[in-house]
């Protein structure tokens, strides 16, 4: 994903924020209002037909099942299980189509009436844990990987897959990516963002399957700083554990992770093992923006091949949209990578109502996930 310079507020040390719970969680806050002033300033307002939306919100949530709106809670409050629609299923359902498991397939959640996805959390992929609910494998062997993913389908032809990131800081940003783009986008959130379990579910009702981003460090660390609860690549790894899962337990309905930055981390031998027995043990997947291309971990992954708005112009987008289909083409499928900028949400749009026409379908990341 493009990486953007927040104007960052002086931190204490990393190290004494994670002793330190009530120092930590002030610091993220400091951190997020100034991520989240910078990125309104970054964004700016929309102007012309560029901000307006295609397919109102509320017309997506009217199609989302009874008992949604309740859903829509911090997941740090009460909790509202939804009922498992797998085991309801009257009949048998197909497994997750083009994804490769070590094992026997599990059944995939089908989205509901209007193309909705379950709401969060599903009953049996939670478990409470020391700053919210944690996602866990079912008892039937089942993982949130698979329960929160959008169900897909290949009809034969070349697939492209896109992650769309930045999300959660700027609500008008938000807001145009869940309304515009077509369910088949997946999308990513910032763990910082406030009101982010509500994003979600919104995200979620209208057919988008969600990761969540991870804070990783970067190689030019602390100039370039994710903020508090950043993965650091020499922490040892009950540290990361401990940072993780307060990452993990900021929302629930996401199928995955992606990394926020993380070159110096992704790197580490040590550091990288340490986040992919974590995910792999929480039955979790990992897709990156192409800084992890040669990493495993035996969890569901996928490597998005370019960033299709790292040259932040309309003619530039455009092309590197080509360039996906032109690798769909040649290896049977792609998949890209890109920001929240106004100018990406409306270029994404206006090719995701195109791009089936000329041969291709589009597909969530999840779909050409393996497990290496």
């Amino acid at each position: 994903m493009a990486t953007i310079a927040f104007p960052q507020p002086k931190l204490p040390d990393v190290g004494a924020l994670v002793k330190s719970p009530a120092v930590g969680v002030a610091a993220a806050a400091v951190l997020f209002a100034g991520a989240a002033f910078a990125l309104v300033n970054l964004l700016g307002p929309f102007e012309g037909g560029s901000g307006q939306a295609q397919v109102p919100l509320q017309a997506a949530l009217s199609q989302a099942p009874a008992g949604w709106r309740e859903a829509l809670k911090p997941a740090h409050g009460p909790l509202t299980p939804q009922p498992d629609v797998v085991r309801l299923s009257e009949r048998p359902l197909a497994p997750l189509a083009a994804v490769t498991w070590n094992g026997p397939a599990a059944p995939a959640v089908r989205p509901l009436a209007g193309g909705a996805l379950p709401p969060a959390p599903i009953a049996g992929f939670f478990a409470p844990g020391p700053g919210g609910p944690l996602p866990i494998i079912a008892q039937d062997g089942r993982t949130p990987a698979e329960a929160y993913a959008r169900p897909f389908t290949s009809n034969g032809r070349p697939r492209i897959a896109l992650v769309v990131g930045g999300l959660g800081l700027n609500a008008r940003a938000t807001r145009q990516a869940i309304e515009t783009l077509p369910p088949e986008i997946t999308l990513s959130f910032v763990v910082y963002a406030e009101g982010l379990q509500g994003w979600i579910d919104m995200a979620r009702a209208a057919g988008h399957e969600v990761l969540l981003e991870t804070p990783l460090e970067p190689l030019d660390y602390p100039d370039n700083d994710p903020g508090p609860y950043t993965l650091m690549a020499d922490a040892a790894p009950p540290e990361t554990v401990k940072k993780l899962e307060w990452i993990l337990s900021r929302a629930t309905g996401y199928f995955g992770l992606t990394n926020y930055l993380g070159s110096r981390f992704l790197a580490d031998d040590r550091a990288y093992g340490a986040l992919a027995s974590s995910l792999r043990a929480r039955g979790l997947a990992f897709i990156d923006d192409g800084a992890a291309a040669r990493r495993g971990g035996g969890v569901p992954r996928a490597t998005a091949e370019r960033v299709i708005d790292d040259r932040l112009s309309g003619p530039a987008i455009d092309q590197q949209l080509l360039a996906l289909e032109a690798g769909a083409l040649q290896r049977g499928q792609a998949l890209g990578s890109g920001f929240a900028y106004p100018v990406t949400l409306e270029k994404v749009a206006r090719w995701a109502s195109e791009v089936e026409q000329r041969g291709y379908q589009l597909a969530p990341a999840s779909a050409l996930m393996t497990r290496r």
